[in-house]
């Protein structure tokens, strides 16, 4: 009984860390892109295309600029990218 009650208080020990790690992967340097277009997207007038646009940059550049427009400021690969056409590539 005493074992079971010692691996069951690791695996809560775990689970918590794992949760906790989870939750904040910016202290790591990992954004959440899906999230962070989320916010980003959510005034769009065509939130698909953004999504996915935004989905795109994240990925490439491990940042997403706040609010829903502009700051690009806060993250200049984000703002870098571009088309082939010349114009911005990430929302």
């Amino acid at each position: 009984m005493a074992v079971f009650k010692v691996m069951l208080g690791s695996l809560l020990i775990s689970l918590l860390l794992l949760h906790l790690v989870h939750a904040d992967m910016d202290m790591f340097g990992i954004v959440d892109c899906r999230s962070r277009c989320k916010a980003r997207c959510r005034l769009s007038s065509r939130p698909n295309l953004c999504h996915r646009a935004c989905g795109t940059c994240c990925a490439r550049c491990n940042c997403v600029p706040g609010g829903t427009y502009g700051n690009y400021d806060q993250c200049k690969c984000y703002a870098s990218l571009t088309t082939h056409g010349g114009r911005r590539k990430c929302p």
